[in-house]
């Protein structure tokens, strides 16, 4: 059968026309004869999110994205993305946007749930998700830690400009003399330190003795201490407190004029007597002294006795006056 001319060129149109859609759909990363489920998701913001990339299930290649378009006016992204047929899950499941690197780059991983609802069909529109990555993550650290920096910058230039107007060309002058005059009183202390260091250094054998000696003095205080309490000094102690304060019940009791000794030491009158005849005593022993005849006349060869005058400026006069 001869075929003509016209059909051979029918058939290598339709033939140039499949391999064109073939490799349209190669390019676009989408299989001619793919059964896989498509599904949708809105996303404010994909982060540079590109056709071809992956979709994964618990880090496991199930997919591609197919296409990124604007849904509406709002700027808000309509991301379209098959699924393989292997797996199934619930309507109530999210699609992810995460970064897939440290340098950059996103993913869409489906965060299956298996709540008993029903289960994803090809064109539903599943829920989105934004992970942070680690750069937004870095940003959203440093942010508040640059705004701390700013306004500690902004302080600190306030600061040196407050400082600036108070600091004025005498107080500049001042200031320079008072660091002076610090450093001047530094060398100073130093010296000191050094005067003081040789010192050290030059006693430095008698420093050892004194030392040496007062921890002997030390040992000898606490031999001493041990004795004294091996000694029953606890029980002497003891002893001399009821000894004082047996006298401090004698005390009392002479203080409230209980017994002889109290009533001496409480009665005034017979304190005044006492005073008086103490008085009468010396008096008789001075005039006894300077007039014995008035108390002792011996005439020996029978000599009549003599009456005693008493001087006018005798002092017994006075008491008999």
């Amino acid at each position: 059968m001869k075929i003509s001319r016209e059909v051979k060129t029918g058939i290598i149109v339709i033939g140039g026309i499949l391999l064109f859609i073939l490799g349209f759909s190669y390019l676009k990363s989408t299989p001619l004869f793919d059964n896989s489920k498509t599904f949708y998701a809105v996303y404010q913001h994909v982060g540079g999110l590109q056709s071809g990339t992956q979709v994964t299930i618990n880090g496991f290649s199930v997919g591609k994205v197919n296409d990124i378009r604007f849904k509406d006016a709002s700027g808000s992204l309509l991301v379209t993305f098959t699924v393989s047929n292997n797996f199934s899950f619930s309507k109530n499941s999210k699609a992810e946007l995460y970064d897939t690197g440290i340098i950059g780059g996103k993913g869409i991983q489906i965060k299956p749930v298996f709540d008993g609802a029903e289960m994803a069909i090809s064109g539903d529109t599943l829920s989105s998700a934004t992970r942070p990555g680690l750069t937004d993550l870095v940003q959203q650290r440093l942010a508040p830690l640059q705004l701390k920096v700013e306004g500690a910058i902004s302080n600190a230039d306030t600061l040196l400009m407050n400082v600036n107007e108070v600091l004025d060309p005498k107080a500049k002058k001042d200031l320079r003399e008072s660091i002076a005059g610090l450093s001047a009183m530094v060398k100073s202390f130093q010296g000191s330190a050094d005067a003081l260091n040789a010192i050290l250094n030059g006693n430095k054998e008698n420093l050892n003795n004194s030392i040496s000696n007062l921890s002997t003095i030390t040992d000898n205080f606490s031999k001493l201490s041990d004795s004294l309490a091996n000694a029953g000094l606890g029980e002497t102690i003891k002893g001399l407190q009821t000894t004082l304060g047996d006298l401090n019940v004698v005390l009392a009791k002479i203080e409230n004029g209980d017994g002889t000794l109290g009533k001496l030491v409480n009665d005034q009158t017979l304190y005044n007597n006492l005073t008086d005849a103490s008085q009468q005593l010396d008096l008789l022993l001075q005039d006894f002294r300077l007039n014995p005849k008035r108390y002792v006349n011996v005439s020996v060869f029978g000599k009549k006795q003599i009456d005693y005058a008493v001087p006018s400026d005798d002092p017994a006069k006075e008491i008999t006056d």
